[in-house]
This record gives C-alpha cells, structure tokens and sequence, in this order.
C-alpha cells in the first residue's frame, strides 16, 4: 500500500488547476516534459524513466491524489504504444490532469505505477492484454479479460479475429449493396479457430490452471500449538451469489479469509474493439449493455466525450431530460442493489421484490420515452432522441412523474429505511464487516458509493460539474464507517438527493415544455469535424464512469474507445476489505461493492 493521504499536503502550492501544475512540474522536469503537441489534444508526454517520480510528486505534494483512469493506446503509425494517464484531485476538483507516456511498439516497458497508486493494478494489467505492455514491478502481471495462453493482444490496430471483415463499420457487404449474411457461414465450425504462427495442437496442451492462484499459498500453519491447513478455493464462476459469471480463488485458514483473487473476464467479448469499428452514433446502444441497469447513464458519459470532440451544445430542455433519466436511474439501480445485497445477507427475495415494484414504474417511464426498458438507446449527441412520451400508464407525463417523484418514490424509500435500516441482522452482518479506510479508498481509486461510503465526499456531479448539476441544490452523500452498513446506507441517502434535484427539475421541464431536444437537425452519419481527443466522465450509480475518445479528423469511427468501468475498478479493493473474514461474509462484502459483470468484462 501506497502512502496516501485524504488531502495531500500542498504546502506553498496556491494554484491548483492542471494548468499551473503543469507548469510546476516543467520547472521541476525540462528535460522530461513535453507538451502534447497534436492537434486536439492536452496534457503532457512523460519520459517513461520519470512517470513514477512525477506521479509520486503529483500524489503526495500537488494535490493530485487520484487515477481516475489509465488508458493505452496503439499508434501503430508512429510505432509506438501509449499511456494516457487521468489523475484528479479529491480535494479541490476540477478537472482531471492528463499524463502520457509513450514507449517502442516493439518492446513497450514502463514503470508500474501501482507503487503510487493501487488502484493501477487491474488497470495496468488490462493494458497488459490487450497491447502487451511491460508493467515493471508490477505484482502480478499476467492477462486478466482473455485467459492465459491467449496468442496476441486484441486492441492493437493489426490484430484480426476470425471473423474480421473489415476495420470499421458500415462494412462494405452491407452498405450499400445490402449482402447480409452471418460471419459463422463463412468461418465454418473448425475453421474459425486462429492459432499462433507455426503452431498446431499437439492434445496435451489442456493443463491445470495455475496462473489466478499465483501468490496464493497452500501449507501448513508453523504454528506448535493448533495445527491447520490453508486451502484454496474457488467460488464461482457458477454461483448464485457472484452477480454474474465471475469467480474468486480463496485462501482460507478454516473458515478465515487469508488471501483472495477476483478472476474475471468470463463475459469478455472485446467491446472496445467493437467500439473502434462501430460508427460514432452506432456505439450508443453498445454503452446500453455495459452496465445493463444503467443504461441511461451509460449513454450519458458517451455522448458528453463525442460532444467534447464535435463541439456541440445542448439545448436546455435536453439537458433538464437528461438529469431526469440519470438520476432516476440512479434510484432505479440503488433500489437493486439494495434488494440484491439483502438477499445476499440471507433475506431472499422478499426485500428485492419490494423494492422491484417501484423500479417497474420507472422502466415502465423509460419505455415509454425510449421504447425499451433496459436497453434504452435514448440519448444522442446535440440532446436526446425523442421529447418525453405524451402518457405513461394512461396518465399525463407530467401528472405521472410528479406522483412518482413526490409520492411514490419517497413513500417507498421512507418505508423500505424503517423496516431494514434498523434490521438486527442487517446491523450485524454489516457493521465492521468488509473495512476500507478513506485512505484506502481513494489509493485504491474507488468510486462512487464505495468511495462516499469510506468518508470520502467526491462526487463528479460537485467536483467537477457536468450538464446544469452545478444549478442544482443537493449534498453529497458521505458515510465515515467504510463497511458493508454504510454501503448500505450511502445508497438510500443518494436516493434521497436525487429526489431533491428530480423535484428542482420538474418545473423546468414544464417551462420547456415545446422546446428544442436537439442541437439543430439529429445527424446519423457523423464526421468527426476535427482530429482530437476527449474524456468525458459522469457520476454514474457504481461510480465514476469515463469515456476516452480519440478521433481523426473528418473519420465516421474513434480511432480509440476506452470505458473507464467503475465495477471493474472497484473490485480491485476486494481483497482489502475480505482477509481476516469469514467466508460467508465474502458474499456480503461483494454485494456492498455493486458490481455488473458486462461492465466488468466488457
């Protein structure tokens, strides 16, 4: 663990904006430092011998105490593989600060920076499988989203699929001759397999997998008095309790948790490539599936990155919609994984099918705005994709939104905190259970509930507004305990704020009502005005989810496409919070983080 601190000392330092630490750490670093010279783009380019040096300055003196999101990036014209660094202040906000360090195509070593910050780990080791970067002192880099004996790396710009058709979307055979046909007829079963060059199947290959217990022990206590055995085991990824297929390789000393691994990417299916080759446009729906309860709000951290890069506004009545679907969002998924994370403490279903009623009246909304309940497709760049629907449920919208918000809604929240927020066993179960110090938390670059939960008050929405937030009166949630309870309880009072702005942006629909929901007439086949690159982060229910978008100018497709995914990086403080607990309460201290494993895998 990294030495971090709540608020990093930064004595002397008056200006915290990233422009003037910019030029600090030129003062301090001429020699190392450039700017990022390309059109549309920011930041600094950091010689690789000093990316950890400048992040520890960044961490412990500048105020810049947070990685929000690392990145890599194939330049295969320039031969190069690229780190992009988001780093942010917990303290004073703002917007992020962008580091890069670039490296030889052929031989990509760098510094890790997990030393600095924790909350890399997972982060570096994806950049490891999908570009093949060399982490240095990393500990453990092996591939985390494609499994170990996986031959290449699959973000790079010269890496092809069986099924490759072509670089970018729409594909010839489609448009415009319309020659559809399915990919497996022309990859026969048996013939759509790629092996390594030069290399064929031999039937001893399949072994033991070994790789997800490295670092995790299996020997006998040296104790002379009791005398015990540490096992490991897996629990996952068929079970009903890891909210998806996912698994976690235990080390347990009886019935005591001394070691744990998340082994994830049983879901993986590559939706980064599949975003570099989809349209602009064509990648809304895709964000739909990542976090499939959040689907709203998934849209919302795209469109604002692509509306960065085309410089587009918004018109009012459009950003008032948008607040609306996010934040009853919001509520739709806390009210889920309250429901999911009682049950996980023993409660079954009674409490999830409770709090399911309510969220059916704000899926019966959403589809009646979008035409789907999940999978929302609702947002577009410039606004949204349609007004609000005339009626939901035979009532006016504007009476059914006003009953949902004022009565139903608070009459269910209020309910749902007397029957279980004093609950003997929710108490038990939950408090102390699953710690994570604040210092920890922000190390470990949690997000949203998990961060707020440990007594840390960072919220995008204050931190650095986006849409009208900063018009807004509300509070950010925070909790001090940083244990399952407050997780529990961090949910109900953001569910309680976002009734406070669903109540302030009311009456601002119906002063918009006729107006505008778009930046002039909805284009469906969009070139990227400019060459550039834009990060576009919101506060979504897990956590901070960030869009890195990157563009040439006058192309229909991102050259690059990241999602900074809140529940993958949230686990990465998994282990932290389970060893010294039991293994019934790995279940609880899981279900506390909120996880969805298509945001997870991708």
């Amino acid at each position: 663990m990294s030495e971090m601190t709540l608020e990093a000392p930064v004595a002397g330092v008056k200006d915290h904006s990233p422009e003037a630490t910019i030029a600090l750490l030129k003062e301090r670093y001429p020699e190392h430092i450039s700017d990022d010279a390309r059109d549309g783009y920011e930041g600094i380019i950091v010689h690789p011998d000093k990316i950890v040096e400048i992040s520890r300055d960044l961490q412990s003196e500048l105020g810049y105490n947070y990685l929000a999101s690392l990145t890599g990036v194939d330049l295969i014209d320039d031969n190069k593989l690229e780190i992009v660094y988001h780093t942010a202040s917990i303290k004073h906000g703002g917007n992020p600060l962008v580091l890069k360090v670039q490296v030889d195509r052929d031989n990509p070593v760098l510094p890790s920076v997990t030393p600095i910050w924790p909350g890399a780990e997972y982060q570096e080791r994806e950049a490891f499988d999908m570009y093949g970067f060399q982490f240095e002192g990393h500990p453990d880099l092996r591939r985390i989203l494609t499994w170990d004996g996986f031959h290449g790396y699959p973000l790079r710009k010269d890496w092809r699929e069986p099924f490759y058709e072509e670089d970018n979307k729409p594909f010839g055979s489609r448009w415009p001759g319309g020659e559809v046909f399915r990919a497996e007829e022309r990859n026969l079963y048996g013939k759509n397999v790629q092996y390594p060059a030069g290399w064929m199947p031999e039937g001893d290959e399949i072994e033991a997998e070994t790789d997800s217990y490295a670092g995790i022990t299996y020997s006998r206590d040296q104790s002379p008095d009791i005398k015990t055995e540490k096992v490991t085991i897996n629990m996952g990824p068929q079970h009903p309790s890891t909210h998806g297929v996912f698994r976690m390789a235990i080390t347990l000393d009886g019935e005591t948790i001394m070691g744990l691994k998340p082994v994830m990417g049983y879901l993986h299916r590559n939706h980064e490539k599949i975003g570099e080759r989809n349209t602009f446009i064509g990648n809304i729906p895709y964000t739909d599936r990542l976090d499939y309860i959040s689907s709203m709000s998934n849209n919302h951290g795209y469109v604002l990155a692509v509306e960065k890069l085309m410089d587009a506004t918004v018109p009012e009545r459009a950003e008032w919609i948008r607040i609306l679907m996010v934040e009853l969002t919001r509520i739709a998924n806390h009210l889920w994984a309250i429901g999911f994370l009682l049950n996980d403490l023993g409660a079954l279903q009674t409490p999830m099918l409770y709090y399911y009623i309510e969220r059916e009246l704000i899926l019966d909304f959403f589809e009646a705005a979008s035409g789907s309940r999940m999978m929302c497709n609702y947002m577009r760049f410039g606004g949204v994709a349609y007004d609000l629907p005339d009626d939901v449920r035979g009532q006016p919208v504007m009476k059914f939104l006003h009953d949902l918000i004022y009565e139903r809604l608070p009459k269910a929240l209020n309910q749902g905190d007397q029957l279980i927020t004093g609950n003997e066993i929710v108490r038990a179960r939950g408090m102390g259970v699953g710690y994570l110090s604040p210092e920890d938390a922000i190390a470990y670059s949690a997000a949203g509930p998990v961060l707020r939960a440990s007594g840390v008050p960072y919220d995008l929405r204050k931190a650095n507004p986006y849409s009208y937030y900063e018009h807004l009166d509300f509070d950010v949630a925070v909790r001090y305990n940083g244990d399952i309870y407050d997780r529990f309880l961090i949910r109900v009072d953001e569910m309680q704020q976002s009734l406070r702005i669903l109540q302030q942006v009311l009456p601002h629909l119906e002063e918009t009502e006729g107006g505008a929901i778009n930046d002039g007439k909805p284009q469906y086949a969009i070139r990227m005005p400019k060459a550039g690159e834009a990060y576009g982060r919101v506060e979504n229910p897990k956590g901070e989810l960030g869009y890195y978008v990157t563009a040439k100018r006058r192309d229909a497709n991102p050259a690059r496409y990241h999602v900074r995914s809140p529940s993958f990086i949230n686990l990465t403080a998994l282990e932290k919070m389970c060893i010294g607990h039991k293994v019934a309460d790995v279940v609880a201290i899981l279900g506390s983080i909120d996880i969805v494993l298509g945001e997870v895998d991708r």
